[in-house]
């Protein structure tokens, strides 16, 4: 217990996994949280100030899935071992933490998401804004970006979503911050910008930070110092496979704020599922490795068109060269090598890891021969940064028996051949049944005993058993060595001497092969880093062969990236929609130009309009990170944000309601949208009252028209927002229509010009199973207000009613300018407010 104390105090803040033979137990406070947590036995063990001492334990063969459950949780796990080997210590057994897991530097495959990042992630802040540094342990990634704002900062950390977050420990974070689930506070001097410089230059053992280019970047430094001392002492060894740290910017990237990211649904629905999301229908990737880049590269689409424009001619190589299908038909038998090298570096790689590894190597000359006939700068790069990996995948196949086992420690890895005193070591072992066969039946037939057996187990090592009705016949040679309850064991001098001989020979096999292991390792590290561009140029062709075969399989075509500002897209499809519908999806055009810069689109509930405009995103988004589009066609000029506003939801959390959320959706977009942006807005002001709900629609198209002149995307019931689309505004109607056939309401889902003229929400609702009584009340109701618009009295036109603010019922009939003209009094306006009047009129029209 002493033992336990001394290490517990140094990791008061994790659960203890301390060592004891065949088990990790846990005490005290550990004892009850884990037995909660992983619904395991609370015991007790000896005493403590005269009360029982609480205890919990899992066994060490099966710690794995306990440790994945408790990462799984949140928790980090401090893992106390046994150090040497316990039959040689003279008294208790030294031990002492080897490692820290945690949620976010976790390695280990059984605890990872297969195709997703796990993130270690750091925040700094200062006066410049913030400083971001994540890591990707398991991977071998480490990158930072700086941010200037709040909402900046929530983008990235949304794009990001790391399992584990560390804050300094001050206060003032903001509430997306704190509220994020791994969060772990630091003390805040280790997010010191000097020392974390110092940090740096001694971690990549250089002189200053301008090949990574941090110089002038304090508040990446800070944060980047502060993950790399975590990392190190939560892992507790070198870390060679982090070589590099890169800056990734934000402005080489399509910005998407964490709203928008939610709305399109790029890889979680809002219910969680992850199957019918963007990701869902995109990712076909053969390899782990391949899935991870792809959902980096869906959550970062580049501006750069070199780079996506290399991209799009790679994947249209692979197709008309029928390459992808072979190519991906070579990757079934490729693992995920990007994180078998991250062990090989940890140092904690298992048998087949390296086997993994061996065979991967092995299908290298096949990609370059599939590679080799086709004209693509990109495919041929990464041709190149495969490598010449034949020496390494040699050593592996002489090294590495074809199907090793599962761990190490037991032997039987390392293949014959490979090591002369292993093999001679191995030779003694294999021989031994052959001699203990034999000399069962010599002393059978020198005893005269036919049930004399020779036998061994762990505890006493070899005997001969004789039955307690024959033990009288054991010759004087035979040394009594155990005594059971219906025979006897014994031991002769030849016994003896064998077993001395074997048991040497098995231990010695052992330490023999555990070394040579080892220095398998060590020749793998040596050779990582070219090892690393080899798997990263696999995990990159494996995505481009998705995107081919994905475009064959959906019908999708390549896109167009064009200098030319606007949007062109003939005969689009949403992805998603067009996946799980079993009827045919009604595709649709989208025209946006220096003339049609906002579309505002009616139509009926249940209509399509949302399809359309998260479809025609979606297309967008695609394009810039390298896939084929669902379109006939698709040309599309520059763009630097996607932003939307969909959908209704609160914040309760954060004391919002469903209406200050959606207003605060729409101040970020109309103070960051730019004549660049694709905005999507749908369904604006419908959370307050009728007049204020239409008022601020009105003011927010007109401004996104007119001051941030974005490409827009306007839903609306508001068939008053039809009018705005006037000549030279820049603004054009569109609608999605729905016919009546006898009681059934049929949408047609085709995108047509002009306004919608009736919105069908009656006929929605009975859809929706609504109870007929209730719509019959409502066919009433609507009736009676339609009438009382059309029946209402309407002042004269004078000029103190042209100055007074109007409001028009949201009933109001097609012919209200008609009983406007009939109040005019034409000898009481002055020409001005005459001409007011006819421009009113023509609006009421």
């Amino acid at each position: 217990m002493r033992q336990y104390f001394a290490a517990k105090a140094e990791h008061p803040d994790v659960l203890l996994f301390f060592r004891m033979g065949d088990f990790y137990e846990l005490f005290y406070d550990d004892a009850r949280k884990a037995a909660r947590l992983l619904d395991i036995t609370l015991t007790q063990r000896g005493m403590s100030a005269g009360q029982p001492i609480p205890m919990a334990g899992v066994p060490v063969h099966a710690c794995e899935s306990y440790l994945a459950r408790l990462v799984a949780l949140g928790e980090s796990v401090a893992i106390c071992e046994q150090i040497g080997d316990p039959a040689l210590a003279k008294g208790l057994v030294e031990r002492k933490v080897v490692r820290i897991v945690t949620p976010g530097t976790v390695t280990d495959e059984a605890l990872l998401a297969e195709r997703r990042d796990t993130l270690l992630l750091a925040l700094s802040r200062g006066r410049g804004g913030y400083g971001l540094a994540w890591a990707d342990l398991a991977g071998g990634r480490f990158l930072v970006n700086e941010v200037g704002s709040d909402d900046a900062l929530e983008a990235e950390l949304a794009r990001l979503d790391p399992a584990e977050l560390l804050l300094p420990d001050e206060a003032g974070w903001p509430a997306f911050v704190t509220t994020r689930p791994g969060l772990r506070r630091r003390a805040p001097w280790l997010f010191d910008a000097d020392s974390g410089r110092r940090q740096l230059l001694q971690f990549f053992r250089v002189h200053d930070l301008t090949g990574f280019g941090l110089e002038g970047r304090p508040l990446a430094v800070a944060a980047a110092g502060a993950l790399l001392g975590y990392i190190e002492e939560t892992q507790k060894q070198r870390l060679p496979h982090l070589t590099a740290i890169a800056l990734e910017a934000s402005d080489g990237a399509i910005a998407m704020n964490a709203a928008t990211r939610r709305h399109l649904e790029l890889d979680t629905r809002v219910d969680g599922d992850t199957r019918n999301t963007l990701l869902g229908v995109l990712d076909s990737t053969i390899t782990p490795m391949g899935g991870r880049l792809l959902r980096r590269w869906l959550h970062r689409p580049l501006r750069d068109r070199r780079v996506v424009g290399e991209r799009h001619h790679a994947v249209a190589m692979l197709i008309e060269h029928r390459a992808d299908a072979p190519l991906r038909e070579a990757f079934r038998a490729l693992g995920d090598l990007e994180r078998i090298l991250a062990r090989v570096a940890l140092r904690s790689a298992r048998p087949r890891d390296l086997s993994t590894l061996r065979d991967g190597l092995a299908l290298l000359p096949q990609v370059r021969t599939l590679l080799a006939p086709l004209d693509s700068p990109r495919l041929q790069a990464l041709a190149a940064e495969l490598g010449e990996h034949a020496d390494t995948c040699a050593l592996l196949q002489r090294a590495v028996v074809p199907q090793p086992p599962v761990l190490a420690r037991d032997g039987g890895v390392i293949a014959a051949g490979y090591d002369a005193e292993l093999d001679e070591l191995r030779m003694l072992s294999t021989h031994a049944d052959r001699f203990l066969v034999d000399l069962e039946a010599r002393e059978r037939e020198a005893t005269g005993i036919p049930t004399l057996k020779v036998g061994y187990n762990r505890v006493h090592g070899y005997y001969i058993e004789i039955s307690k009705g024959q033990a009288d016949k054991a010759p004087a040679r035979y040394t009594r060595r155990q005594t059971l309850t219906g025979a006897e064991r014994y031991i002769t001098e030849e016994l003896k001497a064998f077993e001395d001989k074997v048991l040497s020979a098995r231990e010695r096999a052992l330490a023999r092969e555990k070394l040579l292991y080892d220095g398998l390792l060590d020749a793998l590290n040596q050779r990582l880093e070219p090892l690393k561009r080899c798997a990263a140029a696999l995990s990159e062709l494996d995505a481009l062969a998705c995107f081919a075969e994905r475009a064959q399989a959906l019908d999708w075509a390549q896109p167009e990236l064009s200098d030319t500002p606007g949007i062109r897209i003939e005969r689009g499809r949403h992805p998603v929609v067009e996946a799980v519908r079993e009827e045919p999806f009604e595709p649709n055009d989208l025209i946006l130009d220096e003339a049609r810069r906002m579309l505002v689109i009616t139509g009926p509930n249940m209509g399509g309009k949302s399809t359309y405009m998260r479809q025609n995103a979606l297309i967008v988004l695609l394009a810039h990170i390298g896939s084929f589009v669902p379109a006939a066609r698709a040309t599309i000029g520059p763009v630097d944000r996607i932003l939307t506003r969909i959908g209704a939801g609160d914040d309760l959390a954060r004391g919002q309601s469903t209406f200050m959320v959606e207003m605060a959706e729409t101040s970020y977009i109309l103070h960051h949208a730019t004549e660049q942006s694709l905005v999507l807005m749908d369904e604006i002001g419908r959370g307050t009252s009728t007049y204020d709900g239409l008022a601020l629609a009105d003011a927010v198209a007109r401004h996104l028209a007119s001051v941030n002149r974005s490409w827009t995307l306007f839903a609306t019931h508001y068939f008053e927002l039809t009018t705005l689309a006037e000549p030279g505004s820049g603004i054009a109607n569109v609608h999605l229509d729905a016919v009546e056939h006898g009681e059934q309401l049929v949408f047609m889902h085709a995108v047509k010009d002009g306004p919608a003229d009736r919105s069908f929400g009656l006929q929605v609702a009975a859809l929706a199973g609504l109870p007929k009584m209730v719509i019959r009340q409502a066919r009433a109701r609507l009736a009676e207000l339609e009438q009382q618009g059309r029946d209402a009295p309407r002042a004269p036109l004078t000029a103190q009613a042209l100055d007074a603010p109007q409001q028009f019922g949201l009933f109001a009939p097609a012919h209200a300018a008609l009983d406007a003209l009939a109040a005019l009094d034409p000898d009481e306006l002055t020409p001005k407010q005459a001409l007011e009047a006819l421009y009113r009129l023509k609006a009421l029209l």
